[in-house]
């Protein structure tokens, strides 16, 4: 991209504040414009929907694939459900069960959302946020919006406009500031096209729970692996990556993590690492040590602002202490295989 914008940055943390910027978004999205907005899970980078001019800017700014497609974001069930030609009964549990929040539906297309949304597929993702931001922004819009993460593709997701501000700065015109996002990672993705729903994407909401709706249909959740044209984000290989190699270790103490690294010929003032239960201590001399929580849910809300400090902070690689095998931490393994991949 050639076009230096001078990207404008507004709080939300008022109302009076929330009011005008929801209003200074909704009019740059009428005119065709991209704007960066808060979710629960993480920023999103928003354009019309129903415009594929406007998506395509979308796809041109983040330099994203065109093969793969992107979430359509909407702020009722009647809005959803015109995004879909069908609306299975299954479909319905969920959305009473999870929504708004981050729960991504897989259905049949509407014939009004143009090919570039779905990378040319015959099924569409919808999702309604549980953020009051995007949810007034949409609603002031009165159309659906296309909104994959508001960074670079393949690169570590943002949770604060800060992290968008670093990715994107220079490239679109407005980023509405929400806090930092709650959820922390972006959201379980289930496909509910065919007899069975799918998860296509692990997410903070478990296959157990979906399940446990699901079942009100009679159906079971069963996690599949996309092939063909991708029917949901998050299938590519190498995904949510910082720009700094990441490995993920296990190790019991300090002196078994230095000794990994110097059987690499890597110095501890180059390399990062981010644990959960066994911490280096200061006097390890590493570059950077992040900490995260060990408990799924707070580990999810910290892990992507620890790998954009970590980025920050530069070296060589960043080391992840290995989560739980536990499948509460199945989101979590994602995102760190494709991040390290």
């Amino acid at each position: 991209m050639s076009d230096v914008l001078t990207t404008r940055v507004l709080s939300t943390h008022t109302q009076a504040l929330r009011e005008e910027s929801v209003r200074l978004a909704a009019d740059l999205l009428r005119a065709g414009e991209v704007v960066a907005l808060p979710t629960e899970t993480v920023y999103g980078l928003a354009a019309n929907a129903l415009d594929a001019a406007a998506v395509a800017r979308v796809f041109q700014v983040k330099e994203r694939p065109a093969t793969n497609p992107v979430i359509v974001h909407v702020a009722s069930l009647e809005m959803a459900r015109r995004c879909a030609s069908e609306w299975p009964v299954v479909a319905g549990h969920l959305a009473a069960a999870f929504w708004p929040g981050p729960l991504t539906l897989v259905l049949p297309r509407s014939g009004d959302l143009p090919g570039v949304v779905t990378a040319g597929g015959d099924t569409v993702a919808v999702r309604w946020p549980a953020h009051p931001v995007i949810q007034g922004v949409i609603r002031a819009c009165g159309f659906p919006l296309a909104a994959p993460s508001a960074n670079r593709s393949t690169q570590v997701s943002p949770t604060t406009c800060e992290h968008v501000l670093r990715s994107l700065g220079g490239r679109i015109p407005l980023i509405l500031d929400g806090g930092p996002c709650n959820v922390g990672i972006e959201s379980t993705v289930v496909d509910v096209t065919g007899p069975v729903p799918r998860v296509l994407r692990p997410g903070m909401i478990r296959p157990a729970e979906i399940e446990a709706v699901s079942a009100i249909a009679g159906a079971v959740v069963q996690p599949v692996d996309a092939g063909g044209v991708l029917r949901s984000p998050g299938q590519m290989p190498r995904h949510y990556a910082p720009r700094i190699p990441l490995e993920v270790w296990a190790w019991e103490g300090a002196e078994e993590l230095l000794a990994r690294l110097r059987a690499r010929g890597l110095a501890a003032s180059q390399v990062c690492v981010l644990a959960h239960e066994h911490l280096p201590p200061r006097e390890a001399g590493l570059r950077r040590v992040g900490v995260v929580p060990a408990d799924p849910v707070a580990y999810a809300r910290a892990l992507y602002a620890e790998l954009h400090a970590c980025d920050e902070a530069g070296g060589v690689c960043i080391i992840v202490e290995a989560p739980p095998e536990d499948p509460a931490w199945a989101a979590i393994h994602d995102r760190l295989r494709r991040a390290s991949a």
